[in-house]
């Protein structure tokens, strides 16, 4: 149910743009979402396509990009895809773990005539 918010926010942001463009229609939405926010994209998909009823975005076509969870071991410096549930280090065994990737959730950009 958080999506609502959210594509709300980024509807916000992409009209915002869009106006500051002069822009008479926006044609495409890029969004980027990380795999650890918990964004569903077809929710987000769901709700642009009400909430952009009555608006230049209306029929925007959505593009996602999904940025999988990555961290980086303290211990090695060795990149890894993070499972959801084992956070150790799949070369060292390492228990300290930066995330690099995965929480990223933002308007990438847009395309408008």
């Amino acid at each position: 149910m958080h999506e609502l918010s959210i594509t709300q926010s980024m509807l916000e942001i992409v009209l915002k743009q869009a106006a500051e463009a002069k822009a008479k229609k926006v044609t495409k939405i890029n969004l980027t979402i990380g795999a650890m926010t918990g964004v569903v994209s077809d929710s987000v998909q769901f709700y642009l396509d009400i909430l952009t009823k009555e608006t230049i975005a209306a029929g925007a076509q959505v593009s996602f990009t999904i940025f999988p969870s990555r961290g980086k071991c303290r211990n090695c410096g060795q990149l890894f895809e993070l499972p959801e549930f084992d956070w150790t280090c799949p070369h060292c065994q390492g228990k300290i773990i930066d995330v690099v990737s995965g929480k990223e959730l933002f308007v990438d950009s847009i395309e408008v005539e």
